[in-house]
């Protein structure tokens, strides 16, 4: 199977992009900032009217203060993540690394640290919506596994014993590219670099956590996965199908 190539990007005064602070003086130099980049931005004070914001204007990306009055950045996140795959971007306090592990599982892309530069921030939006493009699909539209597990190019979806479940942009592009490997084994760096960007190769923590995203959606026991296999020290195999195929 031959690696698609990805489509082309599109401008970033077509990406609009919703900046959510209790903070004015924060949202305004995030503003001020992503527009010399050539974004659209608009912004929310308060959790409520941000995700009324994100129905209403489908922004391309979230930029979501955790420190907010209720709700806040976590509560807003897990209300997100029950209607939209929208990549967000949280911005957390200096050193709550437990902070950015949660928002991390609730379902955060990325997160950036106070206080932050606007070249760390501008380099993590155009990250995280260089990952939101999502690979080309196959002319295989529909790749059946085994009986058990197809993935639905087209839709971006995994059938999972008859039931279709939606994939994140991250979650999709990881899995595309642990199948076209199949049977190889994938150094973390190069899931980091082919998945998030150069700029993350260092962030493994990444790859551990959507590895254990797409096992509890794909796998029937993600404790003792069949698809996904760990190399330890090394990297993620998917497991050869093909070669399965063929017997």
């Amino acid at each position: 199977m031959s690696t698609p190539q990805l489509p082309r990007s599109t401008p970033r005064e077509f990406k609009r992009i919703l900046v959510v602070d209790d903070e004015a003086r924060m949202t305004e130099f995030v503003r001020m900032n992503l527009q010399i980049e050539g974004f659209q931005v608009l912004e929310a004070h308060d959790g409520i009217t941000a995700l009324n914001m994100i129905r209403t204007q489908l922004p391309d990306l979230v930029i979501l203060d955790v420190m907010m009055p209720p709700p806040d950045g976590f509560e807003v996140l897990r209300m997100l993540r029950e209607f939209s795959t929208t990549p967000v971007i949280l911005l957390t306090a200096l050193g709550q690394e437990d902070d950015k592990v949660k928002g991390l599982e609730l379902g955060a892309d990325d997160y950036v640290t106070k206080p932050f530069s606007a070249r760390e921030l501008s380099s993590r939006v155009r990250a995280v919506l260089r990952r939101a493009e999502m690979p080309s699909a196959p002319q295989q539209a529909i790749l059946k596994v085994d009986d058990n597990l197809s993935v639905d190019f087209n839709q971006r979806e995994v059938i999972v014993h008859g039931e279709r479940v939606k994939l994140r942009p991250t979650e999709y592009r990881l899995l595309y590219h642990l199948i076209e490997n199949a049977g190889w084994t994938v150094p973390h760096e190069q899931l980091l670099a082919k998945v998030w960007g150069y700029e993350y190769r260092d962030e493994a923590h990444y790859v551990r956590l959507y590895v254990n995203y797409l096992r509890d959606k794909i796998e029937d026991d993600p404790s003792n996965p069949r698809y996904i296999l760990t190399e330890r020290g090394v990297g993620y195999r998917f497991v050869d199908f093909r070669k399965n195929q063929a017997d």
